[in-house]
């Protein structure tokens, strides 16, 4: 999974590189300000991409004495930090240059070097598109695009489809923004297709900040994890009933669980240590991504009482 990420980030980034080096060629030689704008665009993604391939590169570290649970959670603060990038390069350098070529439009020279560039742009764009559309189908299985997006513990391949479904957007638009300023022989509308690029840069860059947001700040693992832990845990012998999984996921394959359990009246401390052991390997067994299981021996009611005490605080009733 974490080759096919990185396959469709290195995708991305020699893309974006090639088309923001055009895009700039073409801006200087025909005045245009949507061109400008996209060439920013496809810098600051590329930027995007380099920051993505180290929050991988950091996320991968083994745990140590300073971080015992690891680094996944460094994915999700770069991913943070390109949305961050996203809003305020791109959506707002397109938006500063829209507005000032409308308040003081200048006429654009050839529009076919624009067009040429653009042609070319789309192709490599759409190839990016294309490889990272293919690995988001992968990894959803029947879920919805959106809903998938919204479960995701991996915001890389999303954030790649993300960026450059709104690069694909942008390109349409500068098209649009070139051939009316001419057609027209408004120079103005130019300067809104750069709005408009801002518009949709800005919208993409919402949804990604706000899912980066909620991962940093601790969602719980996948339901099916949830079931196969109790499921291992309830098979152990000496366990009488598993009253429950609290989870937080820490990095796209990496798992903090704490599990509840009811252990058998007759066992001795000893016994129920034998019986934690037994968990632990078993789990290990499994290859789940568990980076930290804690196990507390609890009576269901005492579990009960705490759910009803965290579903207080959730609306309101607690600090």
């Amino acid at each position: 999974m974490a080759k096919s990420s990185k396959l469709v980030v290195y995708a991305a980034l020699a893309a974006n590189v090639a088309i923001a080096v055009a895009k700039f060629v073409a801006a200087a030689f025909t005045g245009s300000a949507a061109m400008l704008s996209e060439g920013v665009h496809s810098l600051v993604d590329s930027a995007n991409e380099v920051l993505l391939l180290y929050g991988m590169h950091r996320s991968q570290r083994p745990p140590d004495r300073d971080h015992p649970l690891g680094y996944g959670r460094e994915l999700y603060f770069w991913t943070f930090i390109v949305a961050l990038l996203v809003l305020a390069l791109g959506a707002g350098f397109s938006l500063y240059e829209g507005v000032n070529h409308i308040l003081a439009p200048e006429p654009l020279k050839d529009p076919m070097v624009n067009y040429i560039v653009l042609a070319v742009s789309a192709l490599f764009e759409g190839t990016s598109w294309w490889l990272s559309l293919k690995s988001v189908q992968r990894k959803k299985g029947k879920l919805g695009y959106f809903e998938a997006f919204r479960r995701t513990k991996d915001p890389t391949t999303f954030s790649v489809l993300f960026e450059d479904t709104a690069a694909l957007l942008g390109l349409g638009i500068a098209a649009l923004g070139v051939y009316l300023s001419h057609a027209l022989n408004d120079p103005t509308l130019d300067g809104w297709a750069s709005v408009g690029i801002a518009v949709v840069l800005a919208a993409a860059a919402t949804l990604l900040a706000r899912e980066s947001k909620e991962l940093l700040i601790g969602e719980p693992a996948q339901p099916k994890l949830l079931a196969q832990v109790c499921s291992i845990a309830g098979q152990v012998p000496g366990v009488e009933a598993v009253n429950g999984v609290l989870t937080v996921q820490i990095g796209p394959d990496q798992v903090l669980v704490a599990l509840s359990a009811a252990f058998d009246d007759a066992l001795t401390t000893v016994d129920i240590e034998a019986c934690v052991r037994e968990i632990e390997a078993r789990t290990k067994a499994a290859e789940l991504p568990i980076v930290a299981l804690f196990i507390k021996p609890q009576t269901p009611e005492r579990w009960r009482e705490r759910l009803d005490e965290l579903d207080g605080k959730a609306s309101g009733g607690g600090v």
